[in-house]
C-alpha cells in the first residue's frame, strides 16, 4: 500500500509541517495548488524534493480559501468549480515542466474532498475536471465501503480511481470520516494512528468511533502533513515498511 502525504501547505514566511523530513518516507506527495495553501515558489520547492526522493506527484486543489484552510464548504457552481480545478492543476502542471515532470494524480483537499464524497454531482464535475485538464491522471477518493456508484461513474467518464484510507481520521459507521469538530474526530498520539494504521493493512478493517468494525480495501494510505505526528508516523511506516509490513 503506498503512502501519500499532503504536501507544500507552507504560504510565504508561513510554515506548515516538516516537508523535508516527511518527504523520504512516503511515495505520493498531494502539493498544495495555491488557494488553500502554498505560493508558486512553495510549489516549486516541494516538486523539486519529490523529484529528489522519487516520489509521485499529485495535486491537491481546494476551494479557494486561505483564511480557512480550505476547510469550509463554499457554495459553487458547476462552472466556477471546474475553473478552480483547472486553474489549480494547471498551476502545478507548470511548475513539473519547468522541472521535466509531471502530475501524476489529483487529490482533492479539505472541505471540497468531503463533499463529493457525498454528493454525486460535485463528485462528477471533479472527475469530469480533472480528465480535462489532467489528462492519463488518476483521481484519489475515499476508500467507502459502498463505492458501486462511484466506480459506475468513473468507469463512464473514463477516469481511473485510487481508494485511499486515512492514518490518523477516525472513521463514522458510514465509513466517512468523522467531522474536525467532534471530539476524538482526529487522533491525538503517534501510537493511535499506527494502531489504526496495522489494522487497515493488516485485516483489512477500521474501527469507528462508535466501535463498529467497517471493511475498508484501499490502495493508498493518508499522514496529513499538518498534523503533529506526522514526521514519527511516517518515520515509523517507513522503516515498517523496510520490514516487508507494508
Amino acid at each position: 500500500m503506498k503512502l501519500n502525504c499532503d504536501m507544500g501547505e507552507s504560504y510565504g514566511a508561513w510554515v506548515m509541517g516538516n516537508d523535508a523530513a516527511v518527504m523520504p518516507c512516503i511515495d505520493m506527495a498531494s502539493i498544495a495548488c495555491g488557494f488553500h495553501a502554498s505560493d508558486p515558489v512553495t510549489m516549486q520547492q516541494t516538486v523539486t524534493m519529490a523529484r529528489e526522493h522519487g516520489v509521485s506527484i499529485g495535486a491537491h486543489p481546494g476551494y479557494p480559501d486561505l483564511l480557512g484552510f480550505g476547510r469550509r464548504t463554499f457554495d459553487c457552481t458547476t462552472e466556477e468549480l471546474r475553473a478552480w480545478l483547472a486553474y489549480q492543476i494547471g498551476a502545478l502542471q507548470g511548475i513539473c515542466r519547468l522541472q521535466r515532470t509531471y502530475v501524476d494524480y489529483v487529490k482533492p483537499h479539505g472541505a471540497l474532498y468531503n463533499t463529493m464524497m457525498r454528493d454525486m454531482d460535485v463528485l462528477r464535475t471533479v472527475m469530469l475536471a480533472v480528465k480535462e485538464a489532467a489528462p492519463g491522471s488518476a483521481l484519489v477518493v475515499m476508500a467507502i465501503p459502498n463505492r458501486c456508484a462511484i466506480e459506475g461513474m468513473a468507469e463512464d467518464i473514463g477516469i481511473e480511481l485510487m481508494y485511499e484510507a486515512f492514518s490518523d481520521r477516525a472513521y463514522d459507521d458510514a465509513g466517512y470520516l468523522v467531522d474536525r469538530k467532534v471530539e476524538g474526530a482526529v487522533h491525538g498520539s503517534a501510537d493511535a494512528i499506527i494502531r489504526q494504521v496495522q489494522q487497515i493493512i493488516e485485516n483489512g478493517t477500521v474501527t469507528t468511533l462508535s466501535g463498529k468494525t467497517l471493511a475498508v480495501k484501499a490502495d493508498t494510505l493518508c499522514i496529513h502533513g499538518d498534523g503533529p505526528h506526522a514526521t514519527a508516523v511516517a518515520s515509523a511506516l517507513h522503516h515498517w515498511r523496510k520490514k516487508d509490513k507494508l
